[in-house]
């Protein structure tokens, strides 16, 4: 009963977010914008547009995780719904030049916007202070084998507001104690436990109604890509290589040259002020090109803006970038790092079908091969063409460990779909002016060992 309450009310809550963001787009068309149609709708058609604003607003919010209260940050929400409600309004100014065959005045959908982003504030703020009141932290254990200190991670995110971590035990001294360290939880982690032991506190966790979180390991993904089929009269689960559907390649593919096209042809003025910036800075090559690994290892020169000094490998070691630590990084090279116009000329690459738009990001053939030694499983990531954006880039960060990158590229190549490719791409507008997606890692660090650390 109570998980049921929790999910209505939760829902509602955020049916109120929605008709609240949307309030402020109804006013806006129905004073101003409906009225200068080329051909003005009676009632039905201006419900209409305005339900046309809900949808849109309601889809990129979930893309953009905007509504998430039990696991989100306030200043979180308030950045997710207005980047929601802004492409909303984009998107609905371009609706309305379409219907009144002229280009109609911004102002109103402005102030709209800026109505919609102090809704937000209100809401993500008293639904924050709301769904904490009336729902304590859940009663956590974390059980553990790799992976320890979790419980750290918890209130670094601050999540320590939703699971209130009363144990950390090993899975071996759970299995001993039968499972003692559970009893009364509502909640728990099992980080980075073999399949065997996993599945033992699984079954226990169901059976006694405990929500269970999983980080799972490599094997763990690579059966969730598994088809689920009947042989010899048994349930059989088949798992191969990654070999999407010739649809789906011939139509990625259309989209990879006809949106890198367009992308290329509405910023080459900005790519052109770029071009002269860096060759303005120190006289060096605009341009750096360097060796990369794509699908089943094949080697090509990645295309990117010069942001490094030109000796920045003089020693011939090829290091990872510490971020904002680098010394070798040049003045403009900072800028163009974090408003991410360096990846840029990376377009070409994928009109020339090194690249995709969508895919894991590619490694240098000698950094993949120190992430080897120490993790084989990193060269199943291979198993796909490199793309300029990617799970691992849109959920994790720059200084996210390879483990964990490996794990994130496997979750997109075990179920490639159009519609994933769309979710990638539009959820990688959110992190382009977050700072944490580009953090650097640890000074001089080459290895996976280290990128763990």
């Amino acid at each position: 009963m109570n998980s049921r309450f929790h999910d209505v009310t939760l829902k509602l809550i955020k049916m109120l977010n929605a008709v609240l963001i949307t309030l402020p787009f109804a006013v806006c068309w129905m004073t101003y914008y409906a009225n200068r149609t080329w051909a003005p709708y009676y009632a039905k058609g201006n419900w209409a547009v305005i339900a046309l604003f809900l949808v849109l607003y309601t889809v990129y919010g979930k893309i953009y995780d905007a509504q998430l209260l039990q696991l989100s940050r306030i200043s979180e929400m308030v950045y997710s719904q207005s980047l929601s409600a802004l492409i909303a309004d984009a998107i609905m100014y371009i609706v309305c030049w379409l219907l009144t065959k002229h280009l109609p005045a911004v102002w109103p959908l402005l102030l709209a916007l800026f109505a919609q982003v102090i809704l937000s504030v209100l809401w993500s703020y008293l639904a924050n202070r709301w769904y904490f009141h009336t729902f304590p932290p859940k009663r956590t254990a974390v059980v553990y084998d790799m992976r320890e200190g979790l419980e750290q991670l918890l209130e670094e995110y601050g999540l320590d507001r939703r699971f209130h971590v009363e144990t950390a035990v090993n899975v071996e001294k759970c299995l001993e104690m039968q499972m003692e360290a559970l009893q009364g939880m509502e909640a728990v982690f099992l980080c980075g436990i073999h399949s065997r032991e996993r599945n033992i506190v699984l079954k226990y966790c169901v059976t006694n109604h405990i929500t269970a979180y999983v980080i799972p390991r490599i094997g763990d993904i690579l059966m969730s890509s598994a088809k689920q089929m009947h042989m010899l009269h048994l349930p059989i689960l088949r798992v191969k290589r990654y070999s999407p559907g010739f649809e789906y390649v011939i139509v990625k593919r259309f989209l990879d040259i006809v949106l890198s096209g367009a992308v290329l042809l509405i910023l080459s003025p900005l790519m052109l002020i770029t071009a002269a910036a860096i060759k303005a800075t120190d006289g060096g090559p605009v341009f750096y090109r360097q060796c990369r690994l794509t699908k089943d290892r094949k080697k090509f020169m990645v295309l990117k803006f010069r942001s490094m000094r030109v000796d920045a490998e003089r020693d011939g070691v090829a290091r990872l970038s510490t971020g904002e630590n680098d010394d070798r990084i040049t003045p403009v090279g900072r800028v163009i790092r974090k408003t991410r116009i360096d990846e840029l000329p990376q377009l070409l690459n994928i009109i020339a079908g090194d690249m995709s738009i969508v895919g894991p990001r590619p490694e240098r053939p000698e950094i993949a091969e120190q992430y080897e030694k120490e993790l084989p499983e990193f060269a199943l990531r291979l198993q796909a063409k490199a793309g300029l954006t990617g799970y691992a880039q849109v959920y994790g960060k720059y200084n996210t460990t390879p483990y964990d990158k490996l794990q994130m590229d496997l979750m997109y190549i075990a179920k490639p779909s159009i519609l994933e490719d769309f979710r990638i791409i539009f959820a990688t507008v959110k992190i382009l002016f977050m700072a944490e997606s580009t953090e650097g890692v640890q000074e001089g660090q080459t290895t996976a060992s280290e990128a763990a650390k």
